[in-house]
This record gives C-alpha cells, sequence and structure tokens, in this order.
C-alpha cells in the first residue's frame, strides 16, 4: 500500500484552517452567545411546530401536518430521511463549525477542491475560492434563512469538478467524485440550485462535445458520458425518499398542472407568478458595481447623505431623520423588492473578461455560454420571448418562480473563468508576453472604462427614478423627499463606480507587475486574494453584519402568543381551524405555530387549496369556511386594531352526515357549484368517483342519535366514531390527498373519496363503526428501504 504524503496533504490542511478562520471571523457575533436572525427559519419553525411536537412526543415522522392550508404532506417541510446515510458526510464536511459559519466554510471548500482538481496552485486556489464564495446573494440567502439554497450552491462546484475530471481522462475517478458530490448536492434539497447545475453541466457536455468532435475522441467522450449518467443514478439511490415524494407531490402543487379549464394551459406556475422577480438588462450591472441600482429596497444611509440633509433642511428633527435613513427605500430596478444586488466582485468581472481572451477554448465558450445563458434567462419578463422557448418547452423550467435566481450560474461561471484566466498568466507557458499584456488591457478598457462611464456620467442613462417613488408621493410624502432619494441613489452609483474601478485597477497593477517580472508570484497571489477579500468582504458587511444577529434570548422569542392566541387556546378541543384575518393570511406562519390555520406560509401548497383560496376562501364564502371546520376567527377591532377572536357558531366540526349529494361533470363544475351550497347538507362529488359511490342512495335516519365524532386526532392517524340506523355518506373536514391517505372501518381497508373539491367523503355502513384514516404513503417507506440499501 501507497504511504500517504502528508507533505503533499499539508498546503490543503493549509488551505482548510484558513477557510475556518475567515468563516468564523465573518460570524464572529456567534462567539457572543448571539443567533442569526433569518426570517425564513423563523417562518419554517411556524410552519414546523406540529411536526417537531409530534416528533419529539414519539420518535415518529408524521409525514403530514395540519397546521397549514387545512392539511398538507410535510415532505417540502420538515421530514427526516434516516435511511439516507449521506447526511453523516454532510457533517463530517462541516467539521462541527456553527451555523452559519459551516455554510461560508463549505462554500470556500467546495470551490477550492474544484480548481484543485484543475491543477491550480494551492494558494491562487485559496483565493479563487473566497472570489466565489463571497459573492454577495451567497450571503443574503444566508441572512435570508435559505439554508438549503446555500448547501445546495456549497456543493455545485464539487459536483462540477468530477464531470470535468471524467472529461479530461480520469474517467473513474471522475464519475466516483460525480457520485459522490451529487449524493451532497441532492441532499440539499434545493431542486431549483440543482437544476441550474445542470443546466451548467449540459452547457459544458455540448462544449466538449465539440471538442472531442474536433480531436476525433467522441468514442472516449461517450464513455466518460455514460460513467457519469451511471454516477447521477448512483447520487439518486439515498436520496431516492425525498426525490421520489417531492416529483409525486409536486404534481398536486401550486407547480403542477391545474385541472380547472382557465389554467389548463399551464402545466406548472402561472407565467406572471413565476416571472416576478426578473432582473433587469441594466441591472445586470450589479455584477460589476454593487449599488449600480441602489442596493436594497430598504437601505442604510449616513448622516452625509442628500436625503438626511434634506431632511433636516426641512426642519425635522435629527432622531427622525436618523429614523428615516435607516431603512430608505434606494433600490430602483424592476423587482418588486430586494434584500441587495448580485454581486460577483469587481476584480472577478475584469479576470472574466480577461479569460474570454486568453482563455483555453473549451474552457472559455462553456463559462461564456454558461454566463450569458444565466443572464439572458434572469431577465424573465424583460427579455420574454427567450423565457417563453424555456419556459414551454424546457422540461421542468416552469416549476420554479423567481427567475433572478438563475444568476446563481455567471456568480459560478466568472470566478471560474477569472481564475483560469489568471492561472494562465502565472503559468505562463503557452501565450507570449505581448499577447497577454494586450489582453490585460483590452479587459481593463471594458471594465474599468464601464466604471469610469458611470462614475463620470451618472445621469447619461439613467433618472434614478423607481415605481416605488409614485407610491411615495401617493402615501403623501413630498416632492423634495423624493427628488432627495434619488439624488441618493445617483451618489450610490458614483461612488461604487469609482470603488469597482479602484480594484480593477489595482488587480491588473499587481498582475502586470507580476509578469514583468517585478513581483514574485507567489506574493502577487497573496495580494490578488487580499484584493478579493477587501473587495468583497466589505459589500457582504451591508447585508449581513452584527446587526443581523440577536441574542438567544431574542430567538426564542420569535412566537409569543397573543391575548387572542391565549384565548383560543383555552379550546381542548384537538381538531380545529383558525382563520386570522389580522395578518397576510396566506403568507403566514405565525398562526400554524399555535393553531391549525386556514392559511399559511409555502411555496409549494396543494393546487387544489391554492383554487378554492383564490375563489372562494379570499372571497370570504361562509360556506367553504364553515366546512373546513373554521371555529376562529381572528379579526382587528376597528378603533383599536387590537386582534379580537370570533367564535364561528356555523363551523361544521370534524365530520357530519349529509342530506344529499350532487354529482358533478369536472372540475371547474365542481368549484363552482361551492358558490351557492349548504355543506352542512350537501357534498359535491366529481362523477369520476361515482365508482365508489355505486348505487347508494341516501336514506333519511329516523333516529336522532346518528353522529360521527373524533375520537383521537394525531396529524397523521384519525380515529372517529361512527353511529347511523342506517348507511350514511360522511363528509370529513379534513384535505384529501389520495397519495397516502387510507380509510379503514373496524380496520377494514375501505375506499374513500374527494367532496366539496378538497375534503374526504366516505360511505359508512349503518350501526356503529370505528372509522380511521391513516397516512401512510408507500413513497416514503419503500423510498427508505431503497436509500438504505443505495447508500450503504
Amino acid at each position: 500500500m501507497k504511504k500517504i504524503d502528508f507533505r503533499q496533504l499539508l498546503p490543503h490542511l493549509i488551505a482548510a484552517g484558513i477557510f475556518i478562520l475567515i468563516s468564523l471571523i465573518y460570524f464572529s457575533p456567534l462567539f457572543e452567545g448571539k443567533q442569526l436572525r433569518q426570517d425564513d427559519i423563523t417562518r419554517f419553525e411556524g410552519m414546523s411546530k406540529e411536526i417537531s411536537d409530534y416528533r419529539a412526543a414519539t420518535g415518529q415522522e408524521p409525514l403530514w401536518t395540519n397546521s397549514m392550508f387545512g392539511g398538507m404532506p410535510a415532505y417540502q417541510i420538515s421530514v427526516l430521511y434516516p435511511h439516507n446515510l449521506v447526511q453523516y458526510l454532510d457533517k463530517i464536511l462541516k467539521l462541527g463549525l456553527p451555523h452559519p459559519a459551516n455554510l461560508l466554510f463549505l462554500y470556500l471548500l467546495g470551490f477550492y477542491f474544484l480548481l484543485i482538481t484543475l491543477k491550480t496552485d494551492y494558494r491562487l486556489a485559496i483565493g479563487g475560492a473566497i472570489a466565489y464564495a463571497f459573492s454577495s446573494y451567497f450571503f443574503i440567502i444566508i441572512d435570508a434563512g435559505h439554508n438549503s439554497k446555500a448547501l445546495a450552491l456549497a456543493y455545485f462546484p464539487p459536483v462540477i469538478a468530477g464531470v470535468l475530471m471524467a472529461y479530461r481522462g480520469r474517467m473513474l475517478a471522475g464519475a466516483a467524485i460525480t457520485a459522490l458530490a451529487m449524493s451532497l448536492e441532492l441532499y440539499a434539497n434545493h431542486v431549483q440550485i440543482t437544476y441550474y447545475m445542470t443546466l451548467t453541466m449540459l452547457t459544458l457536455g455540448f462544449v466538449f462535445l465539440a471538442s472531442a468532435w474536433r480531436e476525433k475522441k467522441i468514442p472516449a467522450f461517450f464513455k466518460a458520458s455514460g460513467l457519469l449518467l451511471i454516477a447521477s443514478l448512483l447520487a439518486a439511490g439515498p436520496n431516492i425518499t425525498n426525490l421520489w415524494a417531492t416529483y409525486e407531490y409536486g404534481k398536486y402543487t401550486t407547480r403542477g398542472p391545474s385541472e380547472l379549464t382557465a389554467k389548463k394551459i399551464s402545466t406548472g406556475l402561472d407565467k406572471d407568478y413565476a416571472l416576478g422577480w426578473s432582473y433587469g438588462v441594466g441591472e445586470t450591472m450589479t455584477l460589476l458595481i454593487p449599488d449600480f441600482y441602489g442596493g436594497s429596497s430598504s437601505a442604510e444611509l449616513g448622516t452625509g447623505s442628500e436625503t438626511y440633509k434634506t431632511l433636516e433642511d426641512k426642519g425635522i428633527s435629527p432622531a427622525q431623520a436618523k429614523s428615516f435613513i435607516k431603512s430608505a427605500p434606494m433600490y430602483w430596478g424592476d423587482q418588486p423588492f430586494t434584500s441587495g444586488p448580485v454581486y460577483a466582485g469587481a476584480i472577478v468581472c475584469y479576470l472574466f473578461v480577461l479569460g474570454l481572451f486568453i482563455a483555453e477554448p473549451r474552457y472559455k465558450w462553456w463559462l461564456l455560454s454558461a454566463t450569458a445563458l444565466s443572464m439572458m434567462l434572469s431577465w424573465g419578463k424583460n427579455f420574454q420571448w427567450f423565457t417563453d422557448i424555456f419556459f414551454d418547452h424546457f422540461p421542468g423550467y416552469n416549476k420554479f418562480r423567481a427567475v433572478s435566481m438563475i444568476l446563481v450560474i455567471a456568480e459560478f461561471s466568472m470566478p471560474l473563468m477569472g481564475m483560469l484566466a489568471i492561472k494562465r498568466i502565472y503559468d505562463n507557458k503557452n501565450l507570449q508576453v505581448t499577447l497577454l499584456r494586450k489582453s490585460m488591457l483590452r479587459a481593463l478598457y471594458i471594465t474599468a472604462g464601464l466604471c469610469l462611464f458611470f462614475m463620470l456620467l451618472p445621469g447619461a442613462l439613467f433618472d434614478f427614478t423607481s415605481s416605488a417613488d409614485e407610491q411615495m408621493k401617493s402615501a403623501g410624502y413630498p416632492d423634495w423627499l423624493v427628488s432627495a432619494i434619488q439624488a441618493d441613489r445617483k451618489s450610490l452609483l458614483q461612488s461604487d463606480a469609482f470603488r469597482s474601478f479602484a480594484f480593477i485597477s489595482l488587480a491588473f497593477g499587481i498582475l502586470w507587475l507580476t509578469l514583468s517580472g517585478k513581483v514574485k508570484k507567489q506574493y502577487s497571489m497573496a495580494v490578488i486574494t487580499l484584493l478579493f477579500v477587501f473587495d468583497m468582504w466589505t459589500v457582504n458587511k451591508r447585508y449581513l453584519n452584527a446587526a443581523s444577529f440577536v441574542s438567544k434570548s431574542q430567538a426564542e422569542k420569535s412566537f409569543q402568543p397573543g391575548n387572542a392566541d391565549l384565548e383560543i387556546l383555552r379550546d381542548k378541543d384537538p381538531d380545529y381551524r383558525v382563520l386570522n384575518l389580522t395578518v397576510s393570511t396566506f403568507n403566514d406562519a405565525s398562526t400554524s405555530y399555535f393553531h391549525k390555520s386556514v392559511g399559511g406560509y409555502h411555496g409549494a401548497k396543494l393546487k387544489r387549496y391554492q383554487e378554492l383560496i383564490e375563489n372562494h376562501i379570499a372571497k370570504s364564502n361562509m360556506a367553504v369556511i364553515n366546512m373546513l371546520n373554521t371555529r376562529y376567527l381572528i379579526r382587528a377591532d376597528e378603533k383599536t386594531h387590537e386582534p379580537l377572536v370570533h367564535r364561528n357558531p356555523d363551523a361544521l366540526g370534524n365530520a357530519w352526515f349529509v342530506k344529499e349529494f350532487r354529482i358533478v361533470e369536472n372540475a371547474d363544475s365542481e368549484i363552482n357549484a361551492l358558490s351557492a351550497f349548504n355543506p352542512a347538507q350537501t357534498a359535491i362529488v366529481d362523477k369520476r368517483f361515482l365508482p365508489l359511490i355505486g348505487n347508494f342512495r341516501i336514506t333519511p335516519d329516523s333516529t336522532t342519535g346518528a353522529s360521527v365524532q373524533l375520537k383521537s386526532y394525531k396529524p397523521n392517524d384519525l380515529i372517529y366514531r361512527s353511529v347511523s340506523a342506517v348507511e350514511q355518506m360522511a363528509v370529513f373536514s379534513e384535505i384529501y390527498y389520495e397519495k397516502g391517505w387510507n380509510a379503514y372501518v373496524d380496520g377494514k381497508l375501505t375506499p374513500h373519496f374527494r367532496a366539496n373539491y378538497v375534503l374526504r367523503g366516505m360511505i359508512i355502513p349503518s350501526g356503529s363503526h370505528t372509522v380511521e384514516f391513516k397516512f401512510e404513503p408507500s413513497v416514503y417507506y419503500t423510498g427508505e428501504k431503497i436509500a438504505l440499501a443505495c447508500s450503504i
């Protein structure tokens, strides 16, 4: 056996040590006992409360929750997959670092690994890792709490490393690394990022296919491609439960097709919804100049700003003026709002352009194509014809919203191109010094020239107005304040244009001196790395800084019950629903923390429930609200605006027998029938369920004791007691989901059907019976067996 040469490992251990240090320094408030306040994680705690409580009490996975939208599968909320052993490798790679320092460490480590596989000097690879990891969007998503997205971005580069190794001749090693890295990528569980990574891989494949054609190496290309396909299938194995469940569930969510005629044209998200966050064409300049479009929608200005000075001049007190400039509306781009720009780094942009002149052709065309594709698709509705091609014809593309997110491809491809360019300068093997100098100057003229133009003539192309300005005026803000804000937007562009110009000039200068032999390569690498740090660290601190952290005691107070919550919680009935009208009902997780909510917060709720919201709940159709067993409504007091509890006497309870049922033709008829019906008397049933109803006819029960009552409640197991002298049709105020819910009468599997568009219906025989609904999705139990085998 070949002995391990620790001298060869030492550089990589040094790199890992530097990455740990950087991660801990950036997130130094962690050492003060503080926690990062992440809004999406707070919402997660609200939406997953019932799931986590059940897990803690029983040690089992409920797989279903009734705390949001009347009930929904827990797959995309919080489900543990114990047989996916890849999760232990993920923990090992994080080295026990505190969150979110562990995410930054993985950002750095993943890109470093990619550069090392491309035979990059470890010192340069450290700088490249920083260039990738410190892209501003990567920190903005950490601040927001998009942890799965961040994890997927961390494992993106190692997957590409394996693919590149396979195509460069190390097929078995490349396939093995691809399988391992891809399994980690899939474990991160962010399908949208994985989809974009796949687009990057496909772009790479096409370019390398063209290269293999020219070099007459087609057999080797297809052999490598075959091995990579097998590797991808192996990677899916440990993650099969989650992937399978997501695929199955996705067809029934807002990201799947609708049965309503008016919405059948789309097999995914509504186009307007999906393209709501489209990057502006000009906004792409934020890759080079961070505050090109003002930064965030709620930016903090200094006391030297035009806005602050104007407020003081108009007699506004310093305290009020300082309060206003803490969250001034600086963003003036095309998106509804934003937490910050996608800034790839001024030096990265310079090196990327340099790479267009000197990088190896197959890498150059791959990374240029990927970058261009990323930019054009990020424009969304601002480049509609191109977006439509992908939205209408590329499988899966219409399942995703916030198309601006695809800029993560550019945030990967640009630093990689830049590092390949700088590597060629340092290697200086096959390129003439004269050619290198000309290329460096051309890249300088393009990137620094753009910065200089906007530094000197910021108003030549823009007036710095925003749609939000008119909203401010409508809200009563004076014209002079809006004008001051616009002046500050102009000033932000100028100052950041100068900033980028300065960093590009410094990077150019050190590379020029290195090429001239006046600065040694190792010193040059260190300076470039420090420039990356100074450039990108300071921009990220605008969006994720000490103010983003709170004390542990504050973090634990995310959800505190109000008087209305406490009043409702006195009701110890295990299963009823609450409609909270004092919050954004269908974008709120706080109600779900304490109650079973008619509303909720989730990006993949059931499609039929969303249609019920749009057509009936949002229009206050009380018949529909009653059939959902909405026992309590929370409304704001007209005078004090304090939340007040209203008990709904017409809530229909957990289950009831109906006196008639109406068969309708299709989904359109079914949802329209809910506009004028009495759910206590009538059930609306789609004709597709007729085989389950058969010749059943409702016969009035002459006795007075007929009832169906909930006796035991668990999220995934509901037990009722039914008593009736005759066979009855019962409607249950629980959401119908055919992929997992089974009904049993006295322990015997019994068919049930959908009623009233979203609820469960069932024929119950006469007499006294135990009726039980169990959530037993085969996708989970079968998937876990496959996952364990594949993990091993």
